[in-house]
Parts: C-alpha cells; sequence; structure tokens
C-alpha cells in the first residue's frame, strides 16, 4: 500500500485490512492484526493466507476469489475462522473487494473483524432455540402463536404457529392455518368472540385468563385459556396463548352440581314429606300407650324412633358436607363439653388435654364430636374413657379405651352404611369425614384390634 495517507488511515482502523496477491500471498496486512489475531503484521506478509484459515473455511474463500475475479465490481462478505498467533481459532467477518486495478492495491483488499463474540451468542441463541422447540413441543398444554398488525380500523390477529400438543388435541395443524385470522378458521361468529379475546389481551397490555368454548373436531370444547402479550418497541407485535382442555372437568362440575340439586331435592323430601307423616305416627303411639296396653306398642315405638335416627343423620348427610363459609374461633374444651352434655353418657369419663382454641363452624363440628362420642359408647364396652387433645401444630384427636377397630376395617368405617352396632345408622363416621373435609381437614383413624379407636384430624387450624 503505498498511497501515505491511505495508509495513515488503515493503520488507524481496528479492523484488520489485509492484501492479498494474485497467487493468494498475503503482500499488506495492518497493525490492527496483532491485537486481533496476536500476530506481528511482518509474521503474516509473504505467507500464503489460505494456511491460516480453517480446513473447512478454505473452500468459501476460495469461491469468493473466484468470484470477485470473475466480477471485478462486486465485493463478498464471508464468515470464517482464521488461527491465532496462540493456535486457537477467531470468527472473522470478512468483506472482499477486487482491488487490481488500483496501483497503490494491486490484489484482493480484505477488511475483517472479530465476530467470535457474536458467534459464541449466536450458538447461544441456537442451543436456547432448540430447548425451546423441544420444551414447545414436549409440554402438555396447548401453546399457540398470534401476530399482530395495528391499522387505523383496528387489530388484525393472525395465527402463526400452533405446537404438537395443540394439533394433536385440537386436530387443527400449523399448516392449515399460519397467515389465517380466526374469522377464516373459525367461522364469523366464534371467531369474532376470539377476536375480542385477542383485543382485551391488547389493551390489558398484561396476561389475561378466562374460560372459553370452542368446539373442535376430536371432541374437546372447554378450554382455560391465558393470553399473554409479546411488546416489542412499546408495542404489542405477538400473542402467546396457551390453553388447557378442561372438557372433562367442566363435564364432572356440572356432574356434581346436577347431583347436589339431586341431593337437595331429596333431603327437602325426605325433612318434608317423611318426617311429617313420622312425627304424626310417633305422637299417635305415645297417645295409644296412655289409652291402653299392649305387646306390639313398644316395637312400633323403637320402629318409630330407628327411622327418626335415621332420617336425622340421612339429613345430616346430605346438608353437612358443603363448603365451610361460617368460620369462627372456638374453644375445644367448651365445645366438647357441651357435645359430651348433649350426647348424655352417663358412667363414662372424658378428658380434655389440651386448652387450645381451633377455627371451624361451630354447630358443624358439634355433629363431629356428638357421633364420635356415640361411636366410641356403642363399640366400647366396659371400663370405656375417651380422650380430646392436640397432636403436631396442626392435629386434634378423639381416642377411646375401646376394642379399636381391625386393620381392615379402617377405611370402610368412614363408607355410608357401615356399622357393626345392632342400633346404628352407619352414617355417623360418614358425617364426620364429610364435615372434616368441608372443612379443608384430613380425617384418619389410628387403632389396632383391642387397643382403641383413635380419629385423628390434620389441617385444623390453631390459635
Amino acid at each position: 500500500m503505498e498511497g501515505g495517507i491511505h495508509r495513515k488511515l488503515v493503520e488507524q482502523l481496528q479492523d484488520v485490512v489485509t492484501i492479498i496477491g494474485a497467487d493468494g500471498t498475503i503482500t499488506y496486512v495492518s497493525p490492527a492484526v496483532e491485537q486481533t489475531l496476536g500476530y506481528e503484521p511482518a509474521e503474516l506478509v509473504g505467507e500464503i493466507g489460505y494456511e491460516y484459515q480453517h480446513p473447512d473455511d478454505r473452500e468459501a474463500v476460495v469461491d469468493a476469489i473466484e468470484t470477485l475475479q470473475a466480477d471485478a465490481d462486486d465485493s463478498q462478505v464471508i464468515e470464517t475462522r482464521f488461527r491465532r498467533a496462540d493456535g486457537s481459532w477467531c470468527w472473522v467477518e470478512s468483506t472482499l473487494q477486487n482491488r487490481f486495478d488500483d496501483p497503490d492495491i494491486d490484489g484482493i483488499l480484505v477488511n475483517s473483524r472479530d465476530i467470535s463474540e457474536r458467534k459464541r451468542q449466536e450458538r447461544e441463541y441456537q442451543k436456547l432455540a432448540e430447548e425451546y422447540r423441544s420444551l414447545l413441543e414436549t409440554v402438555e398444554d396447548s401453546i399457540f402463536f398470534l401476530t399482530v398488525d395495528s391499522t387505523d380500523s383496528g387489530y388484525t390477529f393472525r395465527f402463526e404457529r400452533l405446537n404438537r400438543a395443540y394439533e394433536e388435541q385440537t386436530g387443527i395443524t400449523t399448516e392449515s392455518v399460519q397467515g389465517k385470522t380466526p374469522r377464516e378458521v373459525f367461522g364469523e361468529e366464534l371467531g369474532a368472540k376470539l377476536h375480542e379475546n385477542y383485543r382485551r389481551c391488547m389493551q390489558a397490555r398484561e396476561p389475561i385468563s378466562y374460560e372459553e368454548e370452542l368446539p373442535v373436531e376430536t371432541g374437546a370444547r372447554f378450554w382455560q385459556t391465558v393470553l399473554t402479550p409479546v411488546i416489542t418497541g412499546g408495542e404489542v407485535r405477538r400473542i402467546i396463548g396457551i390453553t388447557r382442555n378442561i372438557t372433562e372437568q367442566i363435564k364432572r362440575e356440572r356432574q356434581l352440581r346436577s347431583q347436589k340439586n339431586q341431593l337437595d331435592e331429596f333431603a327437602s323430601v325426605v325433612s318434608h314429606d317423611l318426617r311429617n307423616p313420622l312425627n304424626v305416627a310417633q305422637g299417635r303411639v305415645d297417645l295409644l300407650v296412655e289409652e291402653c296396653e299392649s305387646e306390639h306398642l313398644p316395637p312400633i315405638a323403637r320402629s318409630l324412633d330407628r327411622m327418626d335416627e335415621i332420617v336425622t343423620d340421612t339429613l345430616t348427610l346430605a346438608r353437612q358436607g358443603q363448603a365451610v363459609s361460617d368460620v369462627e374461633a372456638i374453644a375445644l374444651s367448651g365445645l366438647v363439653r357441651e357435645c359430651w352434655e348433649n350426647v348424655q353418657i352417663d358412667g363414662v369419663p372424658i378428658e380434655i388435654a389440651d386448652e387450645i382454641t381451633i377455627r371451624g363452624d361451630r354447630s358443624r363440628l358439634q355433629h363431629v364430636f356428638e357421633n364420635l362420642f356415640r361411636n366410641s359408647v356403642a363399640h366400647g364396652g366396659e371400663d370405656l374413657a375417651i380422650r380430646v387433645g392436640q397432636f403436631d401444630t396442626d392435629g386434634i384427636y378423639v381416642e377411646d379405651t375401646g376394642p379399636g377397630v381391625p386393620a381392615d376395617d379402617r377405611e370402610a368405617v368412614f363408607e355410608p352404611g357401615h356399622t357393626s352396632a345392632a342400633e346404628g345408622t352407619g352414617f355417623g363416621l360418614t358425617i364426620v369425614k364429610r364435615i372434616a373435609e368441608a372443612h379443608g381437614w384430613q380425617v384418619t383413624l389410628a387403632s389396632e384390634a383391642g387397643g382403641g379407636a383413635r380419629f385423628e384430624f390434620t389441617g385444623v387450624e390453631i390459635e
């Protein structure tokens, strides 16, 4: 490079400037090569440039030079690896120009810059992109991507991509919807509803969640959807939707509501249509007992009392499993003593081991303790004693000194109709479990045959 002013300019550049002769020999290299590649310029001048290129990249260099020799007005930009002085490889981006017609240059002028960091970032990005694609295709939730175009008349949303789960759960493919609007895919009426949801996400500029009805060929109908806007340069450019098929959940909820309504209707029938004539029959039997003596009257009275117990337990079972809303602080000792008096058990000692306060629905918890006390007495036998107290930080227990329950029967005792007592309805412990679960508690029976019965409640809020 003969031009003095050109040389001064070149030597001030951070990019490496190289001149390659027609035979591939380096005729000039700027001082920046020392900082970039670790060579003194004199070490490279006279060397064949190809020898310093990575073997896998030499063909690209040859192609670029041949193209320049065929078209002198063209320029070539290539990315190659160049061997540093320490033996490591450096990624460089080189712009090549044919300057054989310039007497000051007379060769291929190469302007190179270190792009190793950019390449590292690209590799990292590629790795993340591969991980992202892998995650996208393995998650069970259905995911879809929308592009957003803003116009004076509003927004246009177009499907960009669907993940594998979305395609499998809906029967819709990326190819069939790509570039299409919701109206074009789902029709005018349903498409308008989807468009409105996407518009709400645009206006909120934050994630929104909702349930929607979207019937598809696979039979799925109801979906829980979360839309997240992707903001670039202050504008929402894309929307990512994550949707989960909740069709079976909705069916179960509707079935449960139907069962609850039926149960409420049943409870109403039992409460009014059955209890009223039962009360009349009990009253008539009481009058008959006063008017005459008959060996048939006591069995009738006992049968009517038995029917009354069944009706009472059935109504309690139907009504007490609903979620608890009326919660208050309750002194456990006071509640236990009140329930003990209501049961009216003589000769059986009860011990309250801990003075604590729990939170719950007082009226419902009365059913719990009264049923447990009756159960202990019904199965306890002689020398029965009952103890109530706290264990751990969130547990209370009711235990007795009765015969206990065999291991095979511990789960069955909570089933409706299960009883081993001649006078029992089989609903008492079922009521206990339903009310406990309505409070968010768990109840278990810890017992061994001959070792007494211990009912434990966990998840109790204790103050």
